[in-house]
């Protein structure tokens, strides 16, 4: 995209409250921008990240404390406004940020830009429990979900459900670090559930529980895009989860540009229901017995491979939001489809092969922007051998415990023998869990 389509003169500033150091989807923000011409300004824990060695970063701000009130992020916020001394467009990079933006918008104005939507409205699409009532408002496929009033009906709905089955909390950013809990668990007997319910004052928030969709090729669909000033979706389109991490469940480890009707026909339908306006991210599961697309997440931010939508202009949904709020015309590119987006820590050996004829998109690695890259493998390294060592310490501390249990007869377990997790399995979902906002959807 030739440099004179952004306005140059209005800066840019990311916010992320999330503490995970390895957001590539952060990275992707302040390289598009940055390419462009735009001076970004990165608020976030940049500690141990390589996203501060990215040489289009101009000045990096450090976010508001764990668990900050809204007055404190508007302080922080309004504190770099000045700094910034010019109106500046504000991205939201996580959940968090962006139900925090969207209460704080009025408060926020003239110094930030923001898109013009009802306050209330991401918290509310981010709300796991909420998100099903929205669905089913707007014809929306969704998972059958219950939300249990009680540790006994927890159990009965899991029961009721079909063991396994999904257990999310409501609002996963406020699930506390080191709680032990995951914001998507898989549940697999009416103890289990029950269990989780009990702990609900722990997560701070209501606790769901989904009907399972099993996994499977060519089932697991996201698609990102801009709404503008008009409600008209553009920057984004619809792709395929062709690879994941852990697998089967979590986050985009390769993702491919796949045109999809239907996928795109649900996204702009539920945009325009709700009268969303800015940049979101929808996960979509098909359902193998009926074919029907049902939507898992709505985020209203960037996906973290929101890259992989660039046209032949180099139009992606964050450059489609700067031009968008100030007031410039968007170009005029061709989709891409078959255009790959690979995360290299998470699916290495498909970085190296070669790319398909629409082109690649690494995370990480650009010819461009070395420093990221170079600083990836190094404190990737250091980080899941802490998690390994920290596993391995786990389990030699429970092995003699274990040795006293008599072990459950089959006539007493409601767990299939085909859904037991391995070691290594339990252990790709830590280190995925703890380093991703965007956790699984479903498993």
């Amino acid at each position: 995209m030739p440099v004179s389509l952004l306005d140059t003169r209005v800066p840019a500033v990311l916010l992320r409250i999330d503490r995970n150091p390895f957001h590539h989807g952060t990275l992707g923000a302040v390289r598009s921008l940055g390419r462009a011409g735009v001076q970004v300004h990165l608020v976030a824990d940049s500690t141990g990240s390589p996203v501060r060695q990215s040489r289009f970063v101009r000045q990096i701000h450090p976010p508001p404390p764990p668990g900050a009130s809204l007055d404190d992020i508007a302080v922080a916020l309004r504190r770099i406004a000045t700094g910034v001394a010019r109106p500046a467009v504000l991205i939201p990079m996580d959940d968090a940020s962006g139900i925090a933006v969207g209460r704080l918008r009025e408060e926020l104005a003239p110094a930030y830009l923001l898109p013009q939507q009802p306050g209330a409205l991401p918290e509310r699409v981010a709300d796991k429990a909420e998100l099903a009532e929205v669905c089913a408002a707007a014809d929306v496929p969704h998972p059958e979900t219950v939300v249990p009033e009680s540790a006994e009906h927890a159990a009965r709905a899991a029961r009721g459900l079909g063991l396994p089955v999904i257990a999310k909390w409501s609002r996963p950013w406020l699930v506390p670090p080191g709680a032990g809990l995951r914001s998507t668990t898989v549940v697999r007997s009416a103890q289990e559930a029950r269990d989780l319910y009990l702990r609900t004052g722990e997560a701070g928030s209501r606790l769901l529980l989904q009907a399972f969709l099993p996994p499977g090729p060519d089932r697991d669909w996201f698609f990102h895009g801009y709404a503008d000033r008009s409600g008209a979706v553009c920057g984004g389109g619809s792709g395929v989860k062709t690879r994941a991490w852990p697998r089967g469940a979590g986050l985009t480890a390769v993702g491919r540009w796949a045109p999809n009707a239907q996928v795109q026909l649900l996204a702009e339908r539920l945009a325009g229901e709700l009268g969303y306006r800015g940049i979101f991210d929808l996960d979509f599961r098909r359902c193998g017995a009926t074919g029907r697309y049902h939507l898992l997440d709505f985020n209203p931010r960037p996906g973290a491979q929101f890259r992989l939508f660039t046209d032949s202009a180099g139009l992606d949904v964050v450059r489609a939001l700067h031009l968008d709020l100030t007031h410039r015309p968007l170009p005029d590119g061709v989709p891409l489809p078959g255009r790959e987006f690979v995360v290299e820590n998470y699916a290495p050996l498909t970085a190296l092969r070669p790319a398909p004829p629409a082109g690649r998109e690494l995370a990480w690695n650009a010819r461009d922007d070395r420093g990221p890259g170079q600083a990836l493998w190094g404190l990737w390294a250091r980080h899941v051998s802490g998690r390994v060592l920290d596993r391995v310490r786990g389990a030699a501390a429970e092995a003699p415990a274990r040795t006293h249990q008599v072990a459950p007869t089959a006539q007493t377990t409601e767990v299939p023998h085909t859904l037991s997790h391995d070691l290594s399995h339990d252990l790709s979902d830590d280190v995925s869990n703890d380093v991703c906002d965007e956790k699984a959807s479903s498993c």
